[in-house]
């Protein structure tokens, strides 16, 4: 008899956990799938139901770093506004919240990410950076106006001014020059600003930033 009641209750605590696996797994679809779809009431629903909003999805991205990357606002806001995320969280490549946030060119965005902590430098690839490759001006500005290192080198010495002379809002590109970038230098392939712009089909450029260089 205490056999057959040991083995019941190892059953039912088996059922319980097993239970509980599916409803977390379907919990981490619902919730991935709400941030897809802007649905903040989803996200809040399973948020105070005990679903983990630092999860990440499949690809080790971050939920606020999917929400602004998928643009859904409103996802964000709930995140941002439920327990308190790690701002500064980064995926396997080493971006951040903010980094999307800039390459996307969302100002508010950027400036909502800074005063919960976002930080404006780190090593490698930076905010500036993906500023400047993005097509908002006012973001490169904002993030110099926060202490942003104007010649960020990333792990193959790129700076922001080059990513704005290749990929960027022409206007990036002279705000940098104007708050002090350093046209002259070089990444590790000998790449100058001006062979940037040329790489990006901007012959005009190219030899505007050509007369910079020494």
């Amino acid at each position: 008899m205490t056999r057959a009641r040991n083995c019941l209750r190892s059953l039912a605590y088996l059922t319980v956990m097993l239970g509980f696996g599916f409803a977390r797994a379907g919990s981490y679809e619902d919730f991935f799938e709400a941030i897809a779809r802007d649905d903040p009431v989803t996200i809040n629903q399973l948020i105070q139901r005990g679903f983990d909003p630092s999860s990440r999805d499949p690809k080790g991205q971050t939920a606020l770093f999917v929400a602004l990357r998928a643009q859904s606002f409103k996802a964000a806001e709930a995140l941002l506004a439920g327990p308190q995320p790690d701002i500064n969280a980064l995926n396997e490549t080493g971006e951040s919240a903010l980094m999307m946030a800039a390459l996307k060119g969302q100002l508010d965005w950027v400036k909502r990410l800074l005063e919960h902590g976002a930080q404006v430098n780190k090593p490698g690839w930076t905010p500036l950076h993906y500023a400047a490759t993005g097509p908002n001006p006012a973001v490169v500005q904002l993030l110099l106006d926060r202490g942003a290192e104007i010649n960020a080198e990333s792990p193959n010495r790129t700076t922001p001014l080059m990513m704005a002379a290749r990929y960027g809002n022409e206007a990036s590109v002279d705000l940098l020059l104007a708050r002090g970038a350093d046209p002259q230098r070089r990444n590790d392939l000998g790449l100058s600003v001006a062979d940037f712009a040329r790489d990006g089909q901007r012959p005009a450029l190219a030899t505007k930033l050509t007369k910079l260089l020494r």
